[in-house]
């Protein structure tokens, strides 16, 4: 039995050797007199520490792929709680939920799980050599000036993981057209295995100084598709799903006044602003919901939100946020009800109907002259008693 570590380096130790036992178990780890750091599997690759001392921690690790070269790991890449899964072809990660990070239900935010989402994502492509400027960009598309950008996003959350809890995120993307790039996520419950969410969503390509979309070139097609699943994966198998449902666009504001809805106003800071110089697509879900009445933030949780992002918003753009109920269909009450391709789902939606549940449409433009920068839809459930 390991002793409690008293510092912070004993402790970074202690984690090592635990790994390394855990792995020396499993046959994972390569030649004896090499002194083993946080490893895990990675393409059939093993991993080990550069150093020889054991008297310090370990600062720097190598991967031996199969092929013989040796890769570097950063200090992040070894601490981090995720990996490729055993095929390569999609990526896990857990992640504990912070107290900053859960609200006034004290349960994690819609925005902490469109956070987690987008930081899977991204250690997902790192975790293939991806470039880690421009959110995951290879090789021809830095010559290119090429970066990603969310088309679409579309997030159902079954159940809110509260304060830590320990949820279990896994991530892949696959090709939809010659255009767009799926990426797809499920999130479980690491406790219990529940699948507690769900989502997906549609990215472009844009040149970084034109500000232009552009359609994906071959070479650069090639590059990153040899990580997709060779068969479609969805994480909406189910026929009719949500997902893909057009939003309506909220056409007329003085419908909304007359509704007794509030118009908000909110001008991007600097700290709204990602490492592509616009406005970062999680920023858009608060900026949604302000418009929302309080009665229903008092009363109801978010199930599900689907946002079509059209136009970049930057840091000088002053934006208007409308809301105003959508009716609901009774293919979509029926969903609610029943399980909307979720166990979890079927659990949290009572058989009373519709009026446990409502639905809104959403419009965010630019207050200068009414150019549409996002349109969404929301769908809310009665909070559960607690």
């Amino acid at each position: 039995m390991l002793k409690a570590p008293s510092s912070p380096s004993s402790s970074y130790n202690a984690a090592i050797v635990d790994n390394a036992q855990s792995l020396q178990s499993r046959g994972l780890l390569l030649g004896a007199s090499l002194r083993p750091a946080v490893a895990n599997r990675r393409r059939n690759a093993a991993v080990f520490c550069a150093s020889s001392s054991s008297s310090s921690p370990c600062v720097r690790a190598s991967v031996l792929e199969k092929d013989g070269s040796v890769l570097e790991k950063s200090v992040s890449d070894r601490l981090r709680l995720g990996s490729l899964t055993e095929d390569g072809l999609s990526y896990k990660e857990k992640f504990i939920v912070r107290c900053y990070e859960v609200g006034i239900n004290k349960t994690a935010t819609v925005e902490t799980i469109a956070n987690l989402l987008q930081e899977v994502g991204c250690n997902h492509a790192q975790s293939v050599g991806f470039s880690t400027d421009g959110f995951a960009t290879t090789p021809s598309m830095r010559k290119l000036h090429l970066i990603w950008v969310t088309a679409r996003m579309h997030i159902e959350i079954y159940k809110y993981p509260a304060w830590s809890d320990v949820v279990e995120i896994e991530t892949w993307c696959q090709s939809e057209g010659r255009i767009w790039t799926r990426r797809d996520w499920i999130i479980k419950d690491y406790a219990t295995g529940e699948v507690i969410g769900r989502a997906t969503s549609k990215w472009v390509m844009m040149n970084q100084d034109t500000r232009r979309l552009e359609k994906v070139r071959d070479d650069v097609r090639e590059e990153y598709m040899i990580y997709f699943p060779k068969e479609p994966r969805l994480a909406f198998p189910e026929e009719n799903n949500g997902s893909s449902k057009k939003i309506s666009k909220l056409e007329d504001p003085a419908q909304f006044s007359r509704l007794g809805l509030v118009v908000e106003y909110s001008q991007p800071r600097r700290a709204d602003l990602d490492m592509n110089q616009h406005v970062n697509n999680v920023t858009y879900i608060g900026w949604v919901l302000e418009s929302l009445p309080q009665k229903i933030i008092d009363t109801h949780e978010l199930q599900t939100i689907t946002l079509d992002y059209r136009r970049e918003c930057q840091h000088d753009d002053v934006v208007d946020s409308l809301t105003s109920p959508e009716p609901f269909e009774e293919a979509t009450v029926a969903g609610l009800n029943g399980s909307n391709g979720s166990a979890a789902a079927a659990a949290a939606a009572p058989a009373e109907g519709k009026e446990d549940y409502c639905q809104f449409l959403h419009l965010l433009r630019l207050s200068a002259d009414g150019l549409e920068i996002n349109r969404g839809r929301t769908e809310w459930r009665k909070k559960p008693a607690r």
